[in-house]
């Protein structure tokens, strides 16, 4: 029994180590490479822009490969085809899956490039910056894009974490991605004891509020205009984690009323760490 126990970990360990490596065949994990200091991640929200793949310089650092699925798919049927996806990533969405990319400190023109067939890699969206070592930020294409330019804003924010993470408490900031608003105050109240903190002070379109420490609990949020005391976008029932930190990010046109509307106001939210 233990040695059928031990050759059935053993074929276990190694179907494992196969998967891995046939997830990436060309991926090579350079553990002797020097960290490359700075981090970034990248958002579409740009209403009305079309999927993009995210680029820094001409390096590409966001994209998928396509899949090939058998019909029905049973179990373990789909494989990448080695064929870049012309999916991208879509308005709403964050490249990467939400995490951050590594590069070396220095100046780079970010942009974002079509991932359809149709105008591929043209870009609408450019950014130059500086990354410094040990920083980590936060490209947002935001604002409207322009359908006739094929031309949609852009900006970047310092994810400025505190430099001492209180693990009794969750940190959360407030980016305003929404070009056509006033700026704005986020403000979460806790569902059980109903007391309602500012999440920093007023936030201006393509900025960032500061990281806010937050106790462990579930929220409803809201952000309000200056100056009004209405809520002009609101979302219910977010947990935030202790030791954990947020970016809550309003995207969308902030003069549509409607609640089902792809570009209705929105208040997302994303995992910084």
């Amino acid at each position: 029994m233990h040695m059928n126990r031990r050759n059935s970990l053993a074929a276990l360990s190694c179907a494992v180590l196969l998967a891995a490596c046939n997830y990436e065949k060309n991926a090579v994990q350079d553990i002797t490479a020097p960290d490359p200091g700075s981090r970034i991640r990248f958002f579409n929200f740009g209403v009305n822009a079309p999927a993009v793949n995210f680029y820094a310089n001409d390096t590409k650092v966001t994209a998928i490969s396509s899949t090939s699925c058998a019909t029905p798919p049973p179990p373990a049927a789909c494989t990448t085809t080695g064929i870049e996806s012309t999916a991208g990533t879509a308005y709403g969405g964050v490249g990467f899956a939400g995490l951050y990319s590594a590069l070396a400190p220095g100046q780079y023109a970010f942009t974002g490039r079509i991932a359809a067939a149709t105008d591929k890699d043209l870009s609408i969206s450019s950014v130059t910056t500086t990354l410094e070592n040990g920083k980590y930020y936060s490209f947002y294409q935001s604002g409207f894009y322009d359908g006739t330019a094929k031309t949609v804003e852009a900006f970047v924010v310092e994810d400025a974490f505190p430099a001492t993470i209180d693990y009794s408490v969750a940190y959360v900031r407030f980016v305003n991605a929404i070009s056509n608003s006033s700026p704005m105050t986020l403000y979460a109240r806790n569902t059980t004891t109903t007391t309602e903190t500012a999440v920093g002070g007023l936030v201006a379109y393509k900025a960032a509020g500061a990281f806010t420490a937050l106790p462990n609990a579930t929220y409803d949020l809201n952000a309000r205009v200056e100056g009004s005391s209405a809520n002009a976008i609101t979302r219910t029932a977010v947990s935030f984690v202790a030791g954990r930190v947020y970016t809550i990010g309003a995207r969308g046109d902030i003069t549509v009323v409607s609640t089902t509307a792809a570009n209705r106001p929105f208040l997302d939210n994303t995992t910084n760490r």
